[in-house]
C-alpha cells in the first residue's frame, strides 16, 4: 500500500469510530470510502457493531457492501440517515466541497441532505484555499441537454470537458446521465455558482456541496486532523 492509500485508510478508520450499533449509515463512493466500508464489514463480522444498515450512494458501493455482508436498505425504508461517511475531491477553509470525481454526485448529495451528520474523509492533498483550484467541477446533465448545458457552462467562464471512460467511451452515471467537467479555475463565489446551476433544467446535479459537511477528517503524514464546520 502506497503512502496516499495509507493516509486514506487512516482517515476512513477514524470516521468509522463515530459509528455505533443500530445506526443507519450513508455509504459514499470512492477510493477513500472503500476503506471505511471495509472497516465497517470487519466490525460487523467481529460483533463490535450490531444492527447497522447502510444506504449506498452508487452501484459500485452497493456491490462492495454486499460482498462484505453489510446489510443494506434504502431511503424509502429509512428516509433519515444517522451518519453519512463520504469522500471529497476538494475542501475549502469553510468546509465546502467539490465532489463527483467518481460520478456518484447525485445520490451522494441526496444522502448528505437527509443525514443528521456528514463526515467527509480526505488526505491532506485535497485541502484547498479556494474551490476549483485543484479540481474541475463535475456537472451531471441529461443526455439531450448535453450541448445546451455545455454552452451555458462556457458562458459562465468554464472550460468544459465531456467525461469519458478509460476506453474512450462516454462515461455514464448510474442514472445513465452524462458528466461535464467544468474547469472554472478558483471559484470566487461557490454559493452564487451553485444557485446559477440549480436553476438549469438540463442540469441534474453538480458537485458543489455547500454547508453540508459537519466534519472533515484529514489524514496527514504524521497526524489525523478533525475539522468541524462552524454552525
Amino acid at each position: 500500500m502506497n503512502l496516499v492509500d495509507e493516509l486514506k485508510k487512516k482517515a476512513a478508520h477514524r470516521a468509522v469510530e463515530f459509528v455505533t450499533s443500530e445506526m443507519v449509515i450513508g455509504l459514499g463512493t470512492g477510493s477513500t470510502v472503500k476503506f471505511a466500508v471495509e472497516r465497517l464489514g470487519e466490525l460487523l463480522n467481529s460483533g463490535q457493531l450490531k444492527d447497522i444498515v447502510g444506504i449506498p450512494s452508487s452501484n459500485q458501493t452497493e456491490k462492495l457492501a454486499q460482498g462484505l455482508a453489510i446489510p443494506l436498505t434504502s431511503l424509502d425504508e429509512h428516509p433519515v440517515v444517522d451518519l453519512n461517511i463520504d469522500g471529497a475531491d476538494e475542501v475549502d477553509p469553510d468546509l465546502n466541497l467539490i465532489k463527483g470525481g467518481g460520478g456518484a454526485l447525485l445520490r451522494e448529495k441526496i444522502i448528505a441532505q437527509v443525514s443528521r451528520r456528514n463526515i467527509f474523509i480526505v488526505d491532506q492533498s485535497k485541502l484547498s484555499s479556494q474551490l476549483g483550484s485543484l479540481f474541475s467541477l463535475p456537472v451531471e446533465v441529461i443526455p439531450p441537454a448535453r450541448r445546451t448545458e455545455e454552452n451555458y457552462l462556457k458562458s459562465l467562464g468554464a472550460a468544459v470537458t465531456l467525461r469519458s471512460d478509460n476506453d474512450g467511451t462516454l462515461f455514464r452515471t448510474d442514472q445513465n446521465n452524462l458528466i461535464l467537467d467544468a474547469d472554472f479555475g478558483p471559484i470566487s463565489d461557490p454559493i452564487e455558482l451553485a444557485r446559477l446551476l440549480n436553476q438549469r433544467a438540463g442540469i441534474v446535479e453538480h458537485g458543489l456541496f455547500i454547508e453540508l459537511a459537519d466534519d472533515v477528517i484529514v489524514a496527514e503524514a504524521d497526524n489525523i486532523r478533525h475539522l468541524k464546520r462552524e454552525k
